[in-house]
């Protein structure tokens, strides 16, 4: 159990099929969820120290193939953060608002005000993620030099990632902390997790017929996120692979990296009262009452 966020780290120019799905930790079920529920404890009152710091701020990007486990993941992994230090966001087909503004607007007008977590369920990587396997969609923004998808080229997506990266920049330039994580399930996974949408009644409602349309286009899919990830995974907003076969470990692994990572911003303290001095006397007034 000696595993550190950075043996997670994504570096360039990875082959997404040497990319893990699965790891076993040696440990039960029941262990997996003790381990998580002491580390989201001490990441919950981590998160109220950098709130009372309130100089930085926290992005957490939570992408994945359907099935991956993105909501369930969000859900235990934020369960005992402070209801005010965190906010998630699930991003669907961009609204028409959202359309008569540049594709990262919804997300940029999301990003956490200082001292707060924001947590991406699908986010501005969606942009070149399901976009790039559906160029259609770029047809909807309405783009001056788009007029079909033919004028969708490479330099097209080149200069996206790009942009991508400047974002990001910009937001690290200001004190957020990004987080990236890519839930790497296998095929077969995501074959039984459908299955069992469908034999399960009380998970039927999770069953869109699109599911199966999406899965025919696996390969396609993990070329783009190979892609991106290359172009998009920096020192200070590197992606991490976590292998999520199986949803226990990956929920702790996502919630150990957060911590061990949140763990070397050592100035991240409580501040210091303006009223230090002033204490004792504040307390007699009270105790005098």
């Amino acid at each position: 159990m000696n595993l550190s966020y950075k043996d997670f780290q994504i570096n360039p120019d990875i082959d997404i099929a040497d990319l893990p799905t699965n790891l076993d930790l040696n440990k039960s079920k029941s262990e997996l969820k003790d381990m998580l529920a002491e580390t989201r404890k001490e990441l919950g009152d981590m998160q109220n120290t950098l709130y009372a710091h309130g100089k930085y701020s926290v992005l957490v990007c939570i992408q994945g193939m359907d099935t991956s486990g993105k909501d369930s993941l969000i859900r235990e992994v934020f369960k005992d953060f402070n209801v005010r230090g965190v906010n998630c966001h699930s991003y669907k087909k961009p609204t028409i608002k959202e359309l008569g503004r540049d594709y990262l607007w919804r997300h940029y007008v999301k990003v956490p005000a200082r001292g707060k977590y924001a947590v991406f369920n699908r986010s501005h990587y969606e942009n070149v993620f399901i976009s790039r396997v559906h160029p259609e969609i770029v047809l909807g923004e309405n783009l001056p030099h788009i007029k079909s998808t033919e004028d969708i080229t490479e330099d097209f997506w080149t200069k996206r990632y790009e942009q991508i990266n400047m974002f990001e920049q910009i937001l690290h330039e200001t004190g957020t902390i990004i987080f990236k994580f890519f839930l790497n399930i296998s095929k077969e996974e995501q074959k039984y997790r459908l299955l069992r949408r469908l034999n399960k009644p009380h998970k039927n409602w999770k069953f869109d017929p699109s599911d199966i349309d999406e899965r025919q286009l696996w390969d396609k899919y993990m070329e783009v996120y190979e892609k991106a990830i290359n172009q998009t995974s920096k020192p200070h907003s590197p992606w991490y692979n976590i292998p999520s076969d199986d949803k226990a470990t990956a929920r702790y692994l996502v919630a150990k990296i957060l911590k061990d990572r949140m763990s070397t911003y050592e100035d991240i303290k409580y501040p210091k009262s303006d009223l230090e001095e002033s204490i004792e006397y504040y307390k007699k007034q009270l105790e005098n009452e």
